[in-house]
């Protein structure tokens, strides 16, 4: 089961990628900074190198900071992992951008009480959790608008070709963004193989390996690397229509949020924070220009992912049990 667990999350990670870090380039190729296909090879190769750079905090919060050690076996880990996947699945084939953050949070805890009970989840450690995903948007939002409200008034006497400029700009931009995400994002899926090599007995401790810190970088990447093109429509485009002003804007609000959280140890959801980033910019601007249609769909998604994903992991983790494992 070790193994399955293992190529789950590696599985869990790729989608990740495929879905969120999609978020990264979308305001790069909608405003023409750079081409789809330089963009996200330059992304996936700033997520791999994110990890290395910004440390595990992020990895020892899933791992050991939400579920009780007792409560945590090999079943539980692969029933919330595989709740996780199921509802990215979903929300990918109605192109609606998801949390995988709330999912894996969400499919964890209900698997975990089903198995143990309500003491199973650490209040202290959901409470951090929690703060980390919901505080995250607003403040992406936040400081999306005020930078852009900065950024105007710099720039009020600036001639058009400063568009030029910011398009340049969005290149190092892209690159922070990506190794803030890679930072946060990768360490979920190392907080999850290291939580099952210590529930296997294969580690005495927890504490992140090596090669769980490389191949889980790896996988996020190539998800990265492939892309995921209806959602890089719907945040790029739909949300509010881009200019190289908005991306660089988006991309510093959101970048900052990212990686505070990671070194913080908090996870958050990459694809939320950059699209409040973006209604941030936009409302700045102009309200009137932003899609709020579109935000409220994300809203109501991000709203129903952990009541969903709880029960997707108490039912996979009933199925497992059932099957005698």
């Amino acid at each position: 089961m070790l193994t399955v667990l293992i190529v789950s999350a590696l599985l869990f990670d790729f989608l990740n990628g495929y879905n969120d870090s999609s978020s990264i380039v979308a305001t790069v190729i909608a405003s023409r900074a750079m081409s789809p296909r330089r963009a996200l090879t330059l992304t996936a190769l700033s997520e791999f190198a994110g990890p290395f750079l910004f440390g595990v905090a992020v990895a020892t919060t899933v791992g050991r900071g939400l579920i009780e050690s007792t409560a945590v076996t090999l079943p539980v880990v692969l029933a919330g992992v595989l709740a996780a996947i199921l509802w990215n699945r979903v929300t990918w084939f109605f192109a609606v951008p998801s949390s995988s953050s709330h999912a894996l949070v969400g499919g964890l805890m209900g698997a975990a009480i089903l198995a143990a009970g309500p003491g199973a989840v650490h209040l202290s450690g959901l409470i951090k959790v929690l703060l980390a995903l919901f505080l995250a948007p607003p403040l992406g939002m936040a400081a999306g608008f005020l930078l852009m409200r900065l950024i105007l008034f710099l720039a009020q006497l600036a001639t058009p070709r400063i568009n030029d400029w910011f398009r340049q700009g969005q290149l190092f931009t892209s690159i922070g963004l990506a190794l803030s995400h890679g930072a946060n994002d990768s360490q979920k899926t190392m907080g999850i193989i290291t939580l099952a090599l210590v529930a296997s007995g294969a580690l005495n401790t927890f504490a992140v390996p090596l090669w769980v810190i490389v191949v889980s970088a790896g996988a996020i990447s190539l998800g990265t690397l492939l892309g995921g093109w209806r959602l890089i429509r719907t945040l790029g485009g739909r949300i509010y229509t881009i200019r190289p002003v908005h991306g660089f804007a988006a991309h510093i609000a959101a970048t900052g949020v990212i990686l505070g959280a990671a070194l913080l140890g908090g996870p958050v959801s990459t694809t939320q924070v950059i699209s409040s980033a973006i209604m941030g910019v936009g409302s700045a601007e102009r309200i009137s220009k932003v899609r709020w249609e579109v935000g409220q769909e994300m809203l109501q998604a991000w709203f129903l992912t952990i009541p969903a994903t709880m029960a997707a992991g108490a039912a996979i983790f009933w199925i497992i049990h059932r099957l005698g494992y």
